[in-house]
């Protein structure tokens, strides 16, 4: 089985409980390797990073294309339950950190999704607004609450520094040596109330 087949259809039916634990642990897998090597990484790296046989990775996503698409979705519901979720963080800067961080491990995992998903444009675009509308918010309550403790620059708009960071991680791909994570925090840094 190729992973350019096409999924067989869904039957509907609720998913057994170690059939959805082998399907996070691939998606959180696959997540790692594609940040580390791209989209057009191995499956048997996935296979590999997640403990698990090749033939599980067909069976829960038989296309490339569904498995990049899975990730994209996993990895931006766990970035928007953010907003819902108290940070791990001693401070509401610390908080925006890690998330911005988050947030680009996710954006090169995007940015491998538009040539995944190149013969289906309208579903790329979709998935490009369901990304903005989800997660423009979270990255706004987090700027709101860096500014409120003192941290931030209270004039940031959420959708400017958005922008930034993905411009910033648009180097990944491209050059071997590229530290967006080091450039990300200069950026942040640059934020900083004086």
């Amino acid at each position: 089985m190729s992973m350019d087949e096409t999924p067989p259809p869904s039957t509907g039916r609720r998913k057994r409980s170690d059939v959805r634990r082998n399907e996070q642990m691939l998606l959180d897998a696959a997540a790692a390797v594609f940040v580390r090597a791209g989209v057009d990484a191995p499956v048997r790296e996935i296979a590999a990073e997640a403990g698990l046989g090749m033939g599980t990775i067909y069976r829960h996503f038989p296309t490339r294309a569904d498995l990049v698409v899975a990730v994209f979705r996993h990895q931006l519901g766990a970035l928007a339950a953010a907003a819902d979720t108290p940070p791990a963080a001693d401070t509401p800067y610390e908080a925006l950190r890690l998330w911005v961080h988050q947030f680009a491990d996710f954006l090169v995992t995007k940015h491998g999704l538009a040539e995944a998903m190149r013969s289906d444009q309208a579903g790329f675009e979709s998935l490009h607004a369901e990304f903005v509308e989800r997660l423009l918010p979270v990255l706004e309550q987090l700027l709101t609450a860096s500014a409120a403790a003192g941290h931030t620059r209270a004039d940031v708009r959420a959708y400017d520094l958005m922008l930034a960071i993905g411009n910033l991680c648009i180097g990944v791909g491209t050059f071997p040596d590229y530290q967006a994570r080091h450039m990300i925090d200069l950026l942040l840094a640059g934020l900083a109330r004086r």
